[in-house]
Formats: C-alpha cells, sequence, structure tokens
C-alpha cells in the first residue's frame, strides 16, 4: 500500500455544465424568441381563419334576433287610411 493519496480527478463546474449554460445563455435566448415568433405566426393565421367564420357567426344572430323590425305582410297589406290614423 502506497501512503499517497488517491488522485481526484476534478472536472470545471463549467467544463461539466457547458451545455446547459449554453441553452439557458444566447442560445436559449434564441430558442425562446424563434418559439415566440412561431406562435405569433400562428395566432395571426388563426385570427385570419376566425374572422370570417365570427362575421358569420354575428350576421346569423343579427338576422335571428333582429328579424322583427321588418313590417310583416299583414302590415303591408292594410289600406293607407289605417296607417295614416284615419286621415
Amino acid at each position: 500500500m502506497s501512503n499517497l493519496p488517491a488522485k481526484t480527478h476534478h472536472v470545471s463546474f463549467l467544463r461539466r455544465h457547458w451545455k446547459p449554460a449554453a441553452i439557458t445563455g444566447a442560445g436559449g435566448a434564441a430558442v425562446v424568441v424563434w418559439f415566440d415568433e412561431v406562435v405569433m405566426f400562428g395566432e395571426e393565421i388563426l385570427a385570419l381563419i376566425f374572422l370570417p367564420l365570427l362575421a358569420g357567426v354575428i350576421y346569423l344572430f343579427d338576422n335571428f334576433v333582429f328579424k322583427s323590425h321588418l313590417p310583416r305582410r299583414e302590415d303591408l297589406n292594410k289600406p293607407d287610411r289605417d296607417r295614416n290614423n284615419g286621415k
């Protein structure tokens, strides 16, 4: 047995963890910016798809709710004196 201490091979912290440091550093920022751009592009495409659909829903809602503002056929067939309060 030797009295010499066993050699321990210590690797620096940065050398062991350079990949996570690169990902969370500038590389991570680039990935986040890229992901943000992709999400915003998808959001714009979805807005363009859903805009005509929502306009159609609003148009149908307008027709169903406010259809009562149209004159009825019976009102159109009445004589003019009834429409002008008997004058």
